[in-house]
């Protein structure tokens, strides 16, 4: 852009020759997906603000749901790769991923105007 040549001397209209790696675009999908919804993310920023690993059996009471919800909602995050999940005994211990921890970053960074 910025010439004065027609549109078509540009080539405008090629496909974009470096093209998008299916592999990295199947990642950040999936990460994005998984906290896409507004139950999942407060789960995340409920994670990120505990000190170390959070057992599943305080985030009904914290978020206001089932337990099955909230079952569901954590085993979204770690399929998505967004959480770690550890099983003790009966329990399962639930902590954030270094990609859930840059994600936080990145939407924090972005409300720094509000």
């Amino acid at each position: 852009m910025g010439t004065n040549e027609p549109p078509d001397a540009r080539g405008c209209c090629d496909p974009l020759a470096h093209g998008v790696d299916d592999d990295r675009l199947a990642t950040d999908v999936g990460l994005l997906s998984g906290a896409a919804n507004d139950t999942r993310y407060e789960l995340l920023l409920l994670l990120s603000a505990a000190e170390g690993a959070v057992c599943a059996c305080e985030l009904p009471d914290a978020v206001g749901l089932s337990q099955s919800a909230v079952s569901h909602a954590l085993s979204t995050l770690f399929d998505a790769g967004l959480v770690t999940r550890e099983k003790d005994g009966r329990w399962r211990y639930y902590d954030l991923t270094p990609a859930a921890e840059t994600l936080l970053e990145t939407m924090a960074a972005l409300h720094t105007d509000d």
